[in-house]
């Protein structure tokens, strides 16, 4: 499986059905904490986890997982690797930082992230605060002499949301800062809450306050929280308009918003190849499917003989519409790929329930009904007549043992032996005096019929 994950089917029944993406490291990722796995690391290998009281739970907003933190001191402590933000002295430049929350409750203090550090200004220690906390069921954002020169109420400044967050629903946080014009602002669900130009004019035209942070300092999150939180992220750039937000229904968020939490690429899963009775006539497919508007199921079957031998490509995959007829495809295996779509927006889901495959058995070919040994010195002279039905070749079964055939002895090899589209064969290499047993059958694009009658003969020096 591939974007695939189980879900609700029909009927209560389990299904298969996109796997929420989570956030993947990009060349701008300076930290990112997706919550997938057994372990809680850092996937962008900039920041290592100091200490954690974090749980990893399967609710997520995006992926499967999710951490949950149950109050004060069961989040977890990040440290930075020297040249990371954060943890380099006099690190300036854009930033995000962007994370999903489910809080259990909203309580007035309970603290998002903190980043408590200081540096250096005419020979004084400037103490120097980043965090986000919960203020009247808002999230609220202050900084403290963080962009150098910047000294209104005394160099704090704080962006606050205006929408309630409500318990036990997901929503998505950006806080972004751009260097280039000095923008730092707040997004909740993809609409902007607040925004702030730290700015000599506080417009988007003038001298620009730059960030400036100090000395390396732990970054917590979650310190004092109780709740969910989801693919928590921090860029070395600003999230602009441009970029994807992952949302529809902007304007009319107030009746509720949906996140898109599907790739356009959509998923697949592949069946593992299945056994029937070789030269099986695949005839159709049908499944048990929930296809949203604007979503799509689109099913491919293939076969053949000998499975260990299939890759990616070969067989060709063949298009197979649910309940369409199949032609062509015929084996001892049948397998089946399923690719599932999205709808435009990324936010609806198809599933599949059951897949069903209807084909059709080839009759194995009859074996010959006349068989004749003659034994010869060190030989025996096999015939036999040509079944009524068409046979690409027959096999010879031969040993020591009435109904065993697990001879080994014969020079034109161990027993069955191919003896092609005659009808006739001599096996040599025999030993004399010992008897042997015979047995003959057809095979017919790949399958092996009954076999016919046992014959048997005793080689002999005398034999003729």
């Amino acid at each position: 499986m591939e974007g695939i994950t189980s879900g609700p089917g029909r009927y209560g029944e389990e299904s298969l059905e996109l796997a929420t993406a989570s956030r993947t490291v990009s060349p701008d990722t300076e930290m990112l904490f997706s919550f997938e796995g057994d372990t809680l690391v850092d996937e962008a290998g900039s920041f290592r986890v100091s200490s954690s009281g974090l749980r990893l739970v399967p609710d997520a907003a995006m992926g499967k997982q999710s951490g949950l933190s149950l109050g004060d001191d069961t989040g977890f402590a990040v440290i930075g690797s020297p040249g990371s933000i954060f943890s380099t002295l006099n690190w300036s430049g854009s930033f995000s930082i962007e994370f999903w929350l489910c809080p259990s409750v909203v309580d007035n203090g309970e603290s998002i992230l903190s980043w408590k550090s200081s540096r250096i200004v005419d020979e004084y220690p400037l103490y120097q605060i980043l965090e986000a906390s919960f203020v009247k069921n808002h999230l609220q954002w202050n900084f403290t002499n963080l962009f150098a020169g910047y000294a209104e109420n005394g160099g704090e400044i704080t962006l606050s949301g205006s929408k309630t967050v409500i318990p036990g629903k997901w929503s998505h946080h950006i806080l972004s800062y751009n260097a280039e014009t000095g923008l730092l602002e707040y997004r909740v669900n993809g609409l902007v809450e607040d925004l702030k130009f730290i700015t000599v004019t506080g417009q988007e035209r003038g001298e620009i306050y730059p960030l400036m942070l100090g000395n390396s300092a732990v970054f917590e999150i979650c310190p004092s929280y109780a709740g969910k939180i989801d693919d928590f992220r921090v860029l070395r750039s600003a999230i602009t308009d441009t970029e994807e937000f992952f949302y529809q229904n902007q304007e009319n968020y107030q009746t509720g918003w949906t996140a898109v939490r599907y790739t356009v690429e959509g998923g697949s899963f592949v069946s593992e190849p299945l056994e029937v009775l070789p030269g099986s006539q695949l005839t159709h497919l049908e499944a048990n499917t929930i296809v949203p508007e604007e979503t799509a199921v689109e099913f491919f079957v293939r076969a053949g003989d000998n499975f260990y031998s299939w890759n990616q490509a070969s067989p060709a995959w063949i298009p197979a519409p649910a309940g369409k007829p199949i032609e062509g495809v015929k084996g001892r295996y049948f397998q089946v790929m399923v690719r599932m779509y999205p709808d435009g927006a990324g936010t609806v889901s198809p599933s599949v329930t059951s897949i069903d495959l209807h084909y059709e058995e080839q009759e194995p070919p009859l074996p010959p009904f006349y068989v004749k040994a003659t034994a010869g010195n060190g030989y025996v002279d096999l015939s036999w007549s040509h079944t009524i039905d068409k046979s690409t070749s027959y096999y010879v079964y031969y040993g020591e043992k009435p109904g065993e055939y697990l001879g080994r002895t014969a020079l034109e090899g161990s027993s069955p032996v191919k003896a092609g589209v005659e009808n006739s064969m001599r096996l040599t290499g025999l030993k004399n005096g010992r008897i042997y047993y015979f047995a003959i059958a057809s095979e017919h694009n790949g399958q092996i019929g009954p076999l016919s009658q046992e014959v048997y003969a005793r080689p002999t020096v005398q034999s003729y």
